[in-house]
């Protein structure tokens, strides 16, 4: 089977689900359970003990300050939107989103620009997934960026919880998200999400319809369970994918929350159809083909910017070299 026909069927696994179609929707391995005897990189054992009970832990300072302003400053450029001028942030989007709840969520579509990857082959952003995995050999997922503008007057979007994966599946997967500005104001729109549930779901799930939405939770009486997770620009906040979560309603008025999605997962070496697509998405800068992923159609990545220069971690992050 040639290389093109294995990334195209790489590419539509995720055709008709959420998900990123960049690694696995589940490991084989499972995730850390400190049997390995191994000591923790970034991780204290305060903050492994939050992760385990509450399925989600904000690592500090993951990337400078500095890092993440560059890369907002790059992702208001990419939108063609002025960060000094509210009059620009509201331009119709330029592709239809499929998966409608994140219609109007600030998606960026850019995937693969340097900004993203210098981001992604930092060594405390790697160090803090292997810490949950309990693995040094990692894949980085292939994901987008995030500019949530404040809702204007009269608007009244809600925000959503759900989960990209069917947690009856049990899945081996964690995602996370980069914050590139300061999100310290709970009413600025950024990560929420149901750590009561992630503790509970098994009996939770007893209370619900037999035909309930696996993707899209009821969340009717846990109103006051959700919690409103605050990060400063370079915190890195990575989520087990059975954490019931979502993208809360931008209600500040005029503050703009921004950041970089990003996670890792054990490398499938061994899986050429992934590989092939990994280093295709790379190398040509192209977004996933998924359900929730409609890219750019002006084509900016592969027109105005070259391929991102990947250090010899992000050459392994990628799939380019072994581990």
């Amino acid at each position: 089977m040639n290389q093109d026909v294995n990334v195209e069927m790489a590419n539509k696994a995720h055709e008709e689900i959420p998900g990123n179609p960049s690694t696995a929707t589940s490991s084989k391995i499972r995730l850390n359970d400190r049997s390995n005897g191994e000591p923790l990189r970034v991780l204290s054992e305060e903050d492994w003990n939050f992760w385990i009970h509450n399925g989600y832990i904000v690592i500090k300072n993951a990337i400078p300050r500095e890092q993440a302003k560059a890369t907002a400053e790059f992702l208001w450029e990419f939108d063609e939107k002025d960060p000094n001028n509210p009059e620009t942030w509201y331009a119709a989007p330029r592709a239809e989103m499929k998966m409608k709840e994140l219609t109007g969520t600030g998606m960026v579509e850019v995937y693969n620009n340097q900004f993203l990857w210098d981001n992604r082959q930092m060594q405390r952003v790697y160090d803090a997934f292997v810490d949950v995995w309990g693995t040094e050999k990692l894949w980085v997922t292939i994901d987008r960026a995030n500019l949530n503008f404040p809702q204007r007057p009269g608007e009244n979007k809600k925000g959503f919880i759900h989960w990209d994966y069917d947690p009856e599946t049990k899945p081996q997967n964690v995602q996370g998200v980069l914050a590139l500005a300061d999100q310290t104001d709970e009413n600025m729109g950024g990560f929420q999400c149901i750590p009561w549930l992630y503790r509970n779901y098994e009996t939770w799930k007893l209370t619900q319809p037999e035909d309930r939405d696996h993707f899209q939770p009821d969340v009717t009486g846990l109103e006051n369970r959700i919690e409103k997770v605050k990060m400063e620009a370079g915190d890195l906040l990575i989520f087990n994918s059975t954490q019931p979560h979502g993208i809360r309603p931008n209600k500040s008025g005029d503050k703009v929350r921004i950041a970089q999605y990003i996670s890792m997962m054990p490398a499938e070496e061994d899986n050429q159809e992934m590989r092939d697509w990994r280093i295709h998405s790379w190398k040509n800068r192209v977004a996933p083909e998924g359900y929730a992923f409609p890219g750019d159609p002006r084509n900016w990545e592969q027109t105005k910017y070259d391929t991102a220069k990947l250090t010899e971690l992000g050459e392994k992050l990628l799939g380019l070299k072994n581990w």
